[in-house]
């Protein structure tokens, strides 16, 4: 399409939009060049969309806005947008008697008088990570004793909730997975402008978001996707007339459809116009015309569908022309401040609410005032149980909010405390998990005790699909495998298998793709590599650990597609165990000849911050010789977030409260592309190897693990094994022992969601399995001795398989074990140490007992 659609392409998409019909990016494009009598069909087409979402939505004619007061924390940034007059430089602060950053009191003082004037959200604006371009940043916080800009907004949030009961919205630019997850429990909302998808207008000089790294369109829609996996209800939008396209514009639009639909997490989308600003780069481009302004809320309307909500600042036209946008699919006004003018544009004033409402009755709508987070995700939260906004903020929503969702009436906030919810680990509901599982769905799965907010919780399942096909897209093609009778392939086999012989630790990635690919002679010829280097290294024992596994809480909001063990906490499947009922099954598990107890659990948004901390203390305090095993990587992230601790500090807590060691889980496989499909609001890898690596650099071990056979290709497994190579060679170079045992997981898929809804493939193959246990011994060879096989997942005959595939170790008798349970596994839970041996002696191997660390098991005495 030309740059200029041409009217006959106008009217088709125009018809089609008219007919209901989804459009596409080249229609999209079309209708925003509408004008005239076309620009009125199309913002009609557009109104009867906005009418119908809020019929659906239970409050026919009610435009909403947010009572609100602006604090600037800071207007330093290390950005440089062409439009932007908010930002200053230390010095420009200096000349107007300002100190880099608001302080506390000035916070509070903004925040009480907002309270007393009715305000209900307080939007913390301020620049991209100042610090990290003015030193003067640094050092005001550096003198507060904050090492961050948005540590030092996490703890005015608290203040500001506990002090003044206004709801914070937080809105400070460009944050990590970790930021959000640590922002998330003092803020219901948050949010960032998208603004436009251009790299053009990012990477070209002279256009508007050149110089500004936190512009890159890119970088942005990760914040996005980020905070749609962490369910925070999250404002963005479009600023449109900064040089963009109408293709760019129309491409903008359909990047924030699919963030919307992926998560659901997208609560309002800010159409926001260009207006020129004095004193900035581009004070000579012309303002947005009101027609292109029309025609770009409409087709964002159309494009988003009923269920979005639409927002366009109202101070930022002439009021008269307010009643334009309403009739073009506008259903909210954003916040107005009956107090503070809006710092991003201070030459445009709000308008009273009286002419607000004025202007908006004469449309046929009701103007109602709403909380900082819209009323779908209060409702969700507050009345279904949904993740969207932390426990500890319920208390704070729930004063402000109607049953509707929308504000009360006339309601005043007022200050409360923010601490840990009113709960402690407690059996909250049945603990026999066995008993939840039904065996008469698809291929033996669950399905009508599957978690009550299925369909939610997981995401959008063709966006999944379309994730999945895209990973999928790199697997390795046949001829790559000896069995073809491709004369090639054959002879880069024979040359992978020579380097493997010759250096296994250190093959090339397209040596061990080869490898990790092999079926028939070259399989057998792997296995037997493998094998003789399991023989070479550990010798022919097969050890295993008593243990007992202590699954502490099924509850879990996190929304991983290939987990069934996972319940919400208003589920009847769902429970929790007190400290004493964990510490009742370690004490049960030592009588009974444990070493060991590995505890794991659900990421429960109402756990105590302290619970981690709690639980192994009353695992040692009851049994001090017990070693304790516990608390994935995901779990130590939920755990930061919660204390407000670093990873380093958390783990040392932990350590401190008894930890022994980490289980290397939640690392699925380490490869975004993957992760992403398999979960979606799990950790990224980089923070997996974060903890991991911390943990061993304070010297916690850890395990690690892998699960294969799911959305997932040879590439992923051999990129895998070489992250967890590099973390290794990290940890020998600082002393350390780093990861005792690495421990392949093949994927159940029986009751796993990602598998029912027709995602995923139904687990690996035997060879698949053979090649993953062997390639590993290989590929890890020199580096970690270890190598686990589960017989949860394989069963006997495939647990000896594995053993004489270079595998070593049987893992532990578990005692109980629920999370392959409630997948579908149906080898059992847990072994007896006869049962372990005989799988052993199936093969003619001697088997042992070790510890965690794979030392000699104490010698107890009676009594």
């Amino acid at each position: 399409m030309s740059e200029v659609p041409t009217p006959q392409q106008i009217r088709r998409a125009l018809a089609r939009a008219e007919r209901g019909a989804a459009l596409d990016v080249a229609e999209s494009t079309a209708l925003l060049a509408a004008t005239g009598a076309e620009l009125d069909r199309l913002t009609a087409a557009a109104a009867k969309v906005r009418d119908a979402g809020l019929v659906a939505a239970g409050r026919p004619g009610v435009v909403t806005y947010s009572p609100k007061v602006f604090i600037p924390i800071t207007r330093l940034c290390r950005d440089r947008c062409h439009y932007c007059t908010f930002v200053e430089t230390p010095a420009q602060a200096a000349r107007e008697g300002r100190a880099p950053y608001l302080s506390p009191d000035e916070i509070l003082a903004i925040a009480r008088e907002g309270a007393a004037l009715g305000c209900l959200e307080a939007l913390f604006t301020l620049g991209d990570r100042p610090e990290d371009r003015w030193p003067e940043a640094q050092a005001w916080l550096d003198e507060q004793g904050y090492d961050s800009t948005l540590a030092y907004i996490r703890a005015m949030a608290v203040r500001v909730l506990e002090e003044t009961g206004l709801l914070p919205h937080l809105n400070p630019g460009v944050m990590s997975w970790e930021e959000l997850n640590r922002l998330k429990p003092v803020s219901p909302s948050m949010g960032m402008m998208l603004e436009t998808t251009s790299r053009r207008l990012f990477e070209t000089k002279g256009s508007a978001h050149f110089g500004s790294p936190d512009k890159d369109p890119d970088l942005r829609l990760r914040v996005l996707d980020d905070a749609g996996r962490h369910g925070i209800p999250f404002t963005t939008g479009l600023l449109v007339g900064i040089g963009e396209t109408l293709a760019e514009r129309a491409e903008t639009i359909f990047a924030l459809r699919a963030t919307a639909r992926a998560y659901g997490a997208v609560q309002e989308v800010i159409v926001q116009n260009f207006r020129a600003k004095p004193d900035t780069a581009m004070r000579h481009v012309d303002d947005l015309d009101l027609t292109e302004y029309r025609a770009a809320i409409a087709v964002t309307r159309l494009v988003l569908g009923p269920k979005a909500r639409i927002q366009a600042p109202p101070n930022l036209v002439d009021l008269a022309e307010c009643r334009a946008l309403l009739d073009a699919g506008v259903d909210d006004w954003g916040g107005v401040s009956p107090l503070t003018p809006d710092h991003v544009n201070p030459e445009r004033p709000w308008p009273s609410l009286d002419r607000l409402r004025s202007v908006t009755a004469e449309c046929g709508f009701d103007l109602r005032a709403r909380l900082t987070v819209h009323p779908e995700y209060v409702v969700g939260a507050l009345q279904r149980g949904e993740a969207w906004i932390d426990p500890r903020l319920h208390a704070h929503v729930a004063a402000l909010a109607g049953p509707d969702g929308l504000a009360i009436p006339e309601v005043r906030p007022t200050g409360l405390p923010w601490q840990e919810p009113d709960v402690v680990l407690e059996s909250a509901g049945r603990t026999d998990l066995f008993a939840a599982i039904d065996d008469d769905g698809p291929a033996g799965g669950r399905t009508d005790d599957r978690r009550s907010d299925f369909a939610s919780v997981y995401g959008d399942w063709d966006a999944v699909r379309e994730q999945a096909a895209q990973t999928a897209g790199a697997v390795v093609p046949r001829e790559k495998h000896l069995g073809s009778v491709n004369a090639g392939a054959f002879r880069e086999g024979l040359s992978a298998m020579a380097a493997a012989e010759a250096d296994p630790g250190n093959l090339s990635d397209e040596h061990a793709l080869t490898l990790m690919t092999a079926e028939g002679d070259l399989l057998r010829a792997v296995v037997r590599l493998a094998d003789d280097l399991r023989r070479e290294t550990v010798g022919d024992d097969v050890t295993y650990v008593v243990n007992r596994n202590i699954n502490f809480t099924n509850v879990c909001y996190v929304g991983c597609r290939f987990c069934a063990f996972a319940q919400r906490r208003t589920d009847a499947d769902a429970y929790s165990l007190s400290y004493a009922e964990v510490a009742d099954r370690a004490q049960e598990a030592w009588e009974l000849g444990a070493t060991e107890v590995c505890m794991q659990g659900g990421i429960d948004p109402e756990l105590p911050a302290s619970a981690y901390f709690d639980i192994a203390a009353a695992v040692k305090q009851r049994v001090p010789d017990l070693h304790v095993h516990a608390f994935s990587p995901m779990e130590v992230v939920n755990g930061t977030a919660r204390t407000g601790l670093s990873i380093e500090d958390f783990l040392i807590k932990a350590r401190e409260a008894g930890l022994g060691s980490l289980p290397g889980t939640a690392a699925e496989i380490l490869d975004d592309e993957v992760r992403w499909v398999l979960t979606k609001g799990k950790l990224p890898t980089r923070t997996w190897v974060e903890i991991v690596t911390t943990a061993h650099r304070i010297g916690l071990p850890t395990t690690s693990t892998m699960m294969y056979g799911h959305v997932d290709n040879p590439r992923h497994w051999v990129g895998h094994l070489n992250v967890l190579k590099g973390i290794q060679d990290t940890a020998a170079e600082n002393g350390s022992s780093g990861f005792t045992e690495f421990v392949p997981l093949p994927f159940v898929h029986t009751s796993a969601p990602i598998y029912l809804a027709g995602v995923a493939r139904p687990g690996p193959t035997l060879r698949d399995n053979l090649a993953v246990h062997a390639m590993a011994r290989i590929l890890l060879h020199g580096r970690i001795a270890n190598i686990q096989t589960s017989w949860v997942k394989l069963g006997v005959e495939g647990t000896r398989a594995m053993l004489d595939a270079g595998a070593n170790d049987l893992g532990g008798t578990l005692m109980e074990e629920t999370i392959s349970r409630m997948a579908g596994s149906e080898h059992g839970s847990a072994k007896t140490v006869e049962e372990l041996t005989e799988i052993g002696a199936g093969i003619g191997r001697p088997v042992r007992e070790r510890t965690t660390l794979y030392g000699e098991p104490p010698v107890r005495t009676a009594g």
